[in-house]
This record gives C-alpha cells, sequence and structure tokens, in this order.
C-alpha cells in the first residue's frame, strides 16, 4: 500500500492531528507533506517519518489548523533614540510554523518583525528594508552582492547601524562576504538569526534581535559581526568575529562558535549591559575610505580529503576551467600522494592551468603549516597556499572575492594574509566558556 492509499483508506488528510501506536510507542503529530513514508510534525517540534506496515489503531485528533496573519501595529518614533535599520532575508528568524502542513516557512515581511517584537521599539526607532524572503540554503553569489549593495545605501542614509536577518545554515558564508566586500566600514552591522521560529516558546529570534539591537544602539563598534545565543540559556548573547564563527550544531541555540578565536563581546538581556572580551578600542576605529568591492568569480571550488577521493576529481576543476580551489586537507593540510606523487602531480596540473589552490584543515581547531612533514613541502612547492588558520567556509568566499576583485598575482599574495579578521597570528589554546 502506497502513502496516498493509506490516507485514503484511514481519511487521513495533511494537517490533521493523529495519533497511533507505532512499535509499542504511543505516537501524536499533524500530518505533514510527504511521498512515501506517513511524515509527523510531532509536539516536540520535529518533523518524524513512519512506516506504514507498523501503524496500527490509527485516530484523528483533530482537523486541519490555519494560521492568520497578526495585525502589525504602529509605532511611533522617538527623537531621543538612535535609528536602527533592519534588513530582512528570510529565514528561520523569519518563519513561524504553518500548522496546515506542520512546516516551517518563510512568510513575513518586515514589518512583522517589529509587531512581533515590539520591545525593540524601547531601543531605537526601527527602520525595515525588505531585501529578499528565502531561506538561506537558496544564498548564492549575487544575493551577497545584492546585500551588499542594499548595505551600502543604507549607510549613506546615516543610520546608527544595521541588522541584517538571516537563515543559520549559511550565515557565516554571507557574514563573511559581506566583511569582505565592504572595506573600512563605518558602523555596526550585525547578522542575526534564530534556531527556531518565532513564534515557537523557545525561539531564540527575539534575544538575539534585541540582544544586536542592545549592541548596535549603545556602542561605537564599526565593522560586520554576528550575534547568536552564547548558551542554551537565555543568559547572554555573543557578537562574534564573521569571518571566524562557524554553525556547530543542528539545532541547538548556541550553535555558533568561534573557531581559534573568542567573542568580540557579550550582551545580556536582562540587564542591557554588554560585556567586551576583545580590546573594545580594536574595534571602534577604521584606517580609511569606506568602499564597496562587490565582484566574485564564480568559477571557484572547495573540496574534502578522504581515503575515498580519486584524481578524477581534481581533474574535473582543470576540466571546468576553475580559477579557484579550496582544499580541505586532513590535518596540517595533507592531501593523499598515491604512487610516485599521482595526486599531487594531478593537482599541479590543476595549478599550471591557472586556478589558484588553497589549503585549509577539515580539523575544527588549529591551523595548517606547509613544513612539518615531507609531503606538505611538496604541496606547498608545487604552489598549494596554505591559509594558516582560516575556516573552510571563510576561504572559499575570500578566494572568489580576491579573484572578483584582484589580479591572479595580486590573488595569490593575499590569500594567506589576513584582511578581516579571518587569520590569527598564532593559534591559542581556546579557553573561553562556550
Amino acid at each position: 500500500m502506497d502513502l496516498k492509499e493509506f490516507l485514503k483508506t484511514n481519511k487521513l488528510k495533511e494537517g490533521q492531528t493523529i495519533t497511533f501506536d507505532y512499535c509499542g510507542n504511543s505516537i501524536e503529530g499533524i500530518i505533514i507533506p510527504s511521498k512515501t513514508d506517513l511524515n509527523l510534525k510531532l509536539n516536540s517540534g520535529y518533523n518524524a517519518g513512519f512506516k506504514l506496515n507498523k501503524i496500527k489503531n490509527i485516530k484523528i485528533m483533530s482537523e486541519n489548523k490555519n494560521v492568520g496573519k497578526a495585525k502589525t501595529i504602529q509605532i511611533t518614533k522617538n527623537p531621543k533614540l538612535p535609528t536602527v535599520t533592519i534588513l530582512h532575508t528570510g529565514g528561520t528568524i523569519a518563519s513561524r510554523i504553518d500548522y496546515t502542513t506542520g512546516g516551517v516557512y518563510a512568510n513575513f515581511d518586515t514589518q512583522d518583525i517589529l509587531t512581533m517584537f515590539p520591545e525593540l521599539a524601547k531601543i531605537a526607532n526601527i527602520e525595515s528594508v525588505f531585501v529578499s524572503n528565502m531561506m538561506s540554503e537558496d544564498m548564492s553569489i549575487d544575493d551577497f552582492k545584492k546585500i551588499a549593495i542594499v548595505v551600502s545605501e543604507q549607510i549613506k542614509k546615516e543610520t546608527k547601524g544595521i541588522i541584517i536577518g538571516h537563515g543559520t545554515d549559511t550565515l557565516g558564508y554571507s557574514a563573511a562576504a559581506l566583511s569582505f566586500q565592504l572595506e573600512n566600514c563605518p558602523i555596526p552591522i550585525l547578522f542575526v538569526g534564530s534556531q527556531r521560529s518565532s513564534d515557537r516558546g523557545s525561539s531564540d529570534a527575539g534575544m538575539n534581535l534585541i540582544c544586536a539591537t542592545e549592541f548596535v544602539s549603545k556602542t561605537n563598534f564599526k565593522g560586520i559581526a554576528v550575534c547568536m545565543h552564547n548558551s542554551t540559556n537565555d543568559d547572554d548573547c555573543a557578537i562574534l568575529i564573521p569571518t571566524k564563527v562557524k554553525k556547530m550544531h543542528t539545532s541547538r541555540r548556541d550553535a555558533f562558535k568561534p573557531i581559534n578565536e573568542t567573542p568580540i563581546a557579550l550582551v545580556n538581556p536582562k540587564t542591557k549591559e554588554i560585556k567586551w572580551i576583545k580590546e573594545k578600542k580594536e574595534f571602534e576605529k577604521t584606517s580609511g575610505e569606506f568602499k564597496l568591492l562587490n565582484k566574485f568569480e564564480k568559477k571557484v571550488g572547495l573540496i574534502k580529503m578522504h581515503p575515498l577521493i580519486t584524481e578524477k576529481e581534481i581533474e574535473f576543476y582543470k576540466k571546468e576551467k576553475y580559477l579557484g580551489l579550496i582544499i580541505e586537507g586532513t590535518g596540517l593540510g595533507h592531501t593523499p600522494i598515491r604512487e610516485n606523487d599521482s595526486f599531487i602531480k594531478t593537482i599541479k596540473e590543476l595549478i599550471d592551468s591557472g586556478c589558484v589552490v588553497g589549503m585549509t584543515s577539515q580539523c575544527i581547531n588549529g591551523r595548517v603549516h606547509p613544513n612539518v612533514y615531507t609531503n606538505l613541502r611538496k604541496l606547498s612547492s608545487i604552489g598549494v597556499i596554505y591559509c594558516e588558520d582560516m575556516l573552510s567556509e571563510t576561504a572559499l568566499i575570500k578566494l572568489s572575492w580576491l579573484l572578483g576583485n584582484y589580479s591572479k598575482n595580486e590573488t595569490k599574495e593575499m590569500l594567506s594574509k589576513n584582511l578581516r579578521g579571518e587569520i590569527t597570528n598564532f593559534t591559542k589554546i581556546n579557553t573561553f566558556e562556550y
């Protein structure tokens, strides 16, 4: 029996809340779209699939639920407060549960954020700008450029700062991309996401937005950062360096962690206290005129080394005429060598074809080094550029950006140099309490 027949036989339809026995357990949830198994949105908020032949004693608890859009509220501006601009790009922070399907969808315009979080109006005058309404997995280079253009336009309007609502899955990529595109950024720009949709009781959206608004309003920070929960509790939000941050958990509210770094500061949502972890003065200055450099090269790739990899996977980038490739090596930056150095020779052929090749590590912490082992020296000698302690995701974005804005020789020289906080001078043992 297929799913369509199963639903018809049991008089079931999407959106109904049902219960049934399954392998000795009592299951309850909302039927959501599927093609094979019976999929439910469970009371925990997670989706789960169930084999049809193991489902027994089905009971319909309620019919379809509908979601109505909340009425927007009018907020009067306070001349004593600074103006903060919220850019809306979509993602879970602007999502709510659709009880017709049990799924999460992004369907809020920017005014809805103010309606859901009126506390923001007590901190600053909020201006809303719609950029896009998409889940972050659909973000592309063209979207990076679009965000940068909108941000640069808002900077000219003399806003105190900008908050960018963004889906968490690729938030780190977008934050790094904006960091490279905006040179000498004169105001605070904070990326904010949410691991859980805004209408759930456990949502982190409100606290993240409020802490970001507090930080933007009350500091002289200049540049790009990320503001997310510092722990699973509602104690602090961490302000994080955008080129050194990584999503480390699929669902925890404190998923974003600084890698080989510490937070810039912590913001307490209750006391409104801002505790600086790094030297405050270093983040309150710029070194020159603000510039928008928003060109990217699209033919740049990222490949992970593993025991099953073959030379053909490297050859693909030569065949397709890629201009850049980041290799995520093992340990200190290794690739396979193979008999007669065949793998290294394949990488050399790629470099000789005109492709700039950078090396990062698939280890989370630490840095790569070209001189510790003989095989590392072989890779370095053929032109592989070792990228210190740069994150692979950041290295991918940086290489694409460099090739878009600079010559090949300039790109090779700048890839392993620190431009936006993506590389530290040396890696310390991270003693900061996560």
